[in-house]
């Protein structure tokens, strides 16, 4: 159950709308030094940006990295501790598109910081993403030359699958009811850019059914870690034996974290293992 709350909690992170304001940047003169996180995106990019020890708490789904485990907990993505948040005195709350408004109104009215990023739809936004959390962070030159460094990492990858054949793809990343991975996702790049073809990419919503995945016959099913169900999922699909993904045993898992809440770099790292389950012939870089 733990597996199932975490999924749906990533998913929305991945797929649902968000009304963010825009990001501002932090008043002149004035020094973030007590930070707190409400969601795995933004914990992680705060360690990348190298301002993890202004870190004071975050959500009990931060776990990327390791080390952001052992920050306190204010709750999760979209149920917080107010009263614990006011007690650790943040000079800045950062909120992610899944934060209540209304608890975010809260904050704002008890006079603390509160900045909600919003949602990436696409590597490039993703980009965009952290060059704002360094703008908030006082570390924009950072950001700016982390976003240098993983768009030359996707160009390289497009590189090397450049006239490869194209492999037709689902991606699974929700059951009961089954859900795709649509064009408005970032996660739609992955396939893009990885060369393939996502048979769901044109769906108005990412709500599935094994009908249309066995009339569409991908090449290859990616299922985003579900905990034991990832495993089940697998075996469920392994009975429809006349999918091409099934004869050619090619269906893969692959992390929630790294599929679902990547950084900028964890983007690149995780692009070149699609590359891999794609495109296996290819030798493509870390």
């Amino acid at each position: 159950m733990r597996y199932l709350v975490l999924l749906y909690v990533v998913v929305l992170g991945c797929l649902l709308s968000s009304c963010a304001p825009e990001v501002k940047a932090p008043e002149r003169g004035g020094r973030v030094e007590r930070i707190i996180s409400l969601g795995p995106i933004i914990t992680s990019e705060l360690y990348l940006l190298g301002v993890d020890d202004c870190l004071i708490a975050n959500t009990v789904y931060c776990k990327e990295p390791v080390a952001a485990e052992n920050k306190t907990k204010i709750g999760d993505m979209i149920q917080i501790n107010i009263e614990k948040i006011v007690s650790l005195r943040p000079d800045l709350v950062i909120a992610t598109g899944l934060t209540h408004p209304e608890q975010i109104q809260k904050l704002r009215n008890m006079g603390i910081r509160v900045e909600r990023m919003p949602k990436s739809e696409s590597f490039s936004m993703i980009c965009e993403h952290i060059i704002k959390l360094g703008e908030l962070v006082g570390k924009r030159g950072e950001a700016e030359r982390i976003v240098e460094e993983v768009e030359r990492g996707v160009e390289d990858v497009k590189k090397r699958v450049e006239g490869s054949p194209k492999k037709r793809v689902f991606i699974q990343i929700g059951t009961k009811p089954l859900f795709a991975v649509t064009g408005n996702s970032f996660i739609n790049d992955f396939i893009r850019f990885g060369g393939g073809e996502n048979i769901a990419e044109h769906e108005a919503s990412g709500i599935y059914s094994r009908e249309k995945v066995i009339k569409e016959d991908p090449d290859v099913i990616i299922i985003a870690t579900m905990g034991i169900v990832a495993e089940e999922e697998k075996k469920v699909w392994g009975n429809y034996s006349t999918l091409k993904a099934v004869k050619n045993n090619n269906i893969h898992i692959v992390d929630s974290y790294k599929l679902c809440s990547p950084s900028p770099r964890i983007f690149v790292e995780t692009l070149n293992e699609i590359v891999g389950i794609l495109h296996p012939d290819l030798s493509v870089s870390p």
